[in-house]
């Protein structure tokens, strides 16, 4: 075999392997963003305000639709020494809200950081039987590509005694 019958072979073999890959890879489509286009970073800090809203109230109310919207599919959240990703998040979300009877925002701060912002905030519960507590909490949203996602929470669980 000559040189040039060589260099056929290698380049059709190469050319094989590329081909199949190509036809039997999957098709990846990136899901499309479930959060709005946002214009500004008014408009976008208004959205997160709205989001952590939402999702402080949709513990008393199991809605999660709010946690699959916010949430990246690469979130990671630690909430009072447990870590969680999404897909518990959600679960969790649609079982219900278990104990709490309401879950009501005290306030949230957003600070922008390029593609990111960084919300902070506190909330404040009640379970059945009249417990009452708080999460003080921090989130980190990334602008991909137009789509504002956490995808890092830090929750803190403090108990309100004597109220």
């Amino acid at each position: 075999m000559g040189d040039g019958q060589v260099l056929r072979c290698a380049w059709w073999g190469v050319s094989i392997v590329c081909a199949t890959l190509l036809w039997s890879a999957p098709v990846l489509a990136a899901a499309p963003c479930p959060a709005p286009v946002l214009e500004s970073n008014d408009a976008v800090e208004r959205y997160i305000e709205q989001s952590e809203e939402e999702w402080a109230k949709s513990v008393a109310t199991n809605d999660a639709s709010v946690v699959r919207r916010i949430l990246a599919d690469d979130f990671v959240w630690v909430l009072d020494g447990r870590v969680l990703d999404k897909r518990t998040a959600v679960l969790e979300a649609a079982d219900g809200p278990g104990p709490f009877l309401s879950n009501t925002p005290d306030y949230v701060h957003v600070r922008f950081f390029g593609n990111t912002a960084v919300a902070q905030g506190s909330e404040t519960w009640t379970k059945t039987g009249g417990r009452r507590g708080k999460f003080v909490w921090t989130d980190t949203w990334v602008n991909r590509e137009g789509c504002w996602q956490i995808v890092n929470a830090q929750d803190t669980v403090i108990a309100l005694t004597g109220r």
